[in-house]
């Protein structure tokens, strides 16, 4: 409990500032949702014979993975917010429609003959009748609904979108278990709190006999609301910025990210926003680089070559003039700052099993691979010089192979629960998990060096950032990178306070 609410003390300012990013998401996917929804109930409710395939319809978008979701509509929309709040409503749309559906459906029809008998036109039925009847059903698909938004806002960072969500996800990436603990039951307040707040609505509406009279309560109720937009606001105007730096959801990313933004706004006078841990990495920020919703990401050498490029060769640094030139003139991007240090691919072993069978390179682990199982990220499954380049070269089938999260690849291998992963050569906590590093005999591996990618066209707009890039060159080694993880991750420091040391460190801050 002490070092939890430790965590809590050194992050409030940044837990704040979430929570009200939280709410602006799905407050608006919340606002949306209710009236497209209410709208499409109504609509349904009077031309019944379209019911049955439009009610279809949004119960199979309601099945897709949330994630899957987000995925989807990365080709489509910006990668953060507007994104986040389209999967949101939709995800919103099947509660809210059902409910406004069946709340109508079941109003007596007696009520609704005796209306038209007295003249009532369809209009007045369905406000003055059908709606307020139907009320108690439709809050309760309200309240479900807006519980249901605020939890799934959470996953919304995936996709570059800010809310808790980025605090859950980089408690996990950091192994920071009380960082993601803090997240975690900051949205489960804020679900709660919400929710009691629309149990009392509900009360004054549906109920003869009220707390307040409806008047005050709606008074009170709009101040709130007033309120809560005004905070929501300024955090936005807070958030306005000149340059836009982006990282993948690494803790060497984190770090990385914090070096950049305090260097340039150290020494000019732009504003940096920094989004960090997108989900997918280079897949869904390099389109995002092309489109300039971003600025800056930290890369690799490698992976652009291979990933970016679609080059089936293995990169190496001889080839980074080829690298640079081809990003150039087909995206009007360069590289500049190349950091100093390669962190390329790896594959770890528990090292008892690597003692028991005598284990040294990855030759040597096709032959007991079929009784391993292994664990990697995502995205090691589909890139071209992830598991298939190293099934392809080496022979390699394991017995299971698990979609496991980077920070909790360590986890699972210390707990026996995986027998093999893949590691970063720079990962920090590679120090403190028994392990052991397999040599690659067919040198499958090509060189990853860090370096930072950049829009030109924000180059001409501030040719300031330039002489700020160049100080990065050769600035950082692969012992000095993997000590710095280790500070995040083991020593549970925050990637902003190790970046500054860091700085500090090396005299340029």
């Amino acid at each position: 409990m002490q070092e939890f609410l430790a965590v809590a003390n050194t992050h409030w300012q940044l837990l704040f500032e979430l929570t009200l990013q939280h709410l602006w998401i799905s407050n608006i996917a919340i606002l949306l949702a209710i009236f497209i929804g209410i709208s499409i109930g109504i609509f349904l409710s009077i031309f019944t014979p379209l019911k049955g395939p439009i009610l279809v319809l949004v119960k199979m978008l309601y099945t897709i993975p949330s994630i899957a979701m987000f995925g989807f509509l990365l080709p489509f929309f910006d990668v953060g917010n507007q994104t986040a709040i389209i999967a949101l409503v939709i995800y919103a749309l099947l509660p809210m429609i059902m409910n406004t559906v069946t709340g109508i459906e079941n109003i007596p029809k007696h009520i609704t003959d005796c209306a038209k008998a007295m003249g009532s036109s369809r209009r007045q039925i369905l406000f003055k009748i059908e709606l307020p009847l139907a009320l108690p059903v439709i809050l309760s698909g309200i309240r479900t609904m807006v519980v249901m938004t605020i939890a799934l806002t959470g996953i919304a960072t995936f996709i570059g979108a800010g809310g808790l969500g980025v605090m859950i996800y980089r408690g996990i990436t950091t192994n920071q278990i009380y960082l993601t603990l803090l997240g975690s039951i900051a949205v489960a307040l804020l679900a709660f709190a919400v929710d009691g707040f629309l149990r009392l609505l509900e009360w004054q509406l549906t109920k003869r006999r009220s707390l307040l009279p409806k008047k005050l309560f709606i008074s009170l109720s709009l101040m709130f609301v007033i309120i809560i937009t005004g905070l929501i606001s300024l955090t936005q105007m807070r958030a306005s910025s000149d340059v836009n730096i982006a990282t993948k959801p690494m803790t060497e990313q984190y770090i990385l990210g914090h070096i950049l933004k305090l260097l340039i706004e150290d020494n000019t006078s732009l504003k940096v926003k920094l989004s960090q841990g997108i989900g997918g990495g280079t897949s869904n920020i390099h389109p995002a680089m092309v489109d300039q919703q971003f600025d800056i990401y930290p890369e690799y050498t490698g992976t652009a070559w291979n990933a970016v490029l679609g080059e089936k060769s293995n990169y190496q640094s001889v080839l980074f003039d080829k690298l640079k030139k081809q990003y150039e003139q087909s995206f009007n991007l360069t590289w500049k700052g190349l950091y100093g240090f390669n962190n390329t691919y790896g594959i770890a072993i528990k090292k008892e099993i690597a003692d028991k069978y005598q284990i040294k390179t990855l030759s040597d682990l096709a032959i007991y691979a079929p009784e391993l199982k292994f664990a990697a990220e995502y995205d090691f499954f589909e890139r071209p010089d992830g598991y298939n380049a190293l099934k392809e070269t080496y022979g390699i089938y394991f017995e299971e192979m698990i979609d496991m999260d980077i920070g909790l690849k360590y986890q699972a291998l210390n707990q026996g629960k995986v027998d093999v992963i893949n590691v970063f050569t720079t990962d920090g906590l590679l120090s403190q998990s028994d392990v052991v590093i397999l040599d690659d005999n067919k040198q499958l591996y090509p060189a990853y060096e860090a370096g930072n990618i950049i829009n030109q066209s924000l180059l001409e707009e501030h040719p300031q950032i330039e002489p700020v890039l160049n100080k990065l060159n050769g600035l950082i080694t692969d012992k000095e990178m993997a000590t710095l993880n280790y500070e995040v991750e083991v020593l549970k420091k925050s990637p902003e306070n190790v970046a500054k040391e860091f700085l500090q460190s090396k005299g340029i801050y």
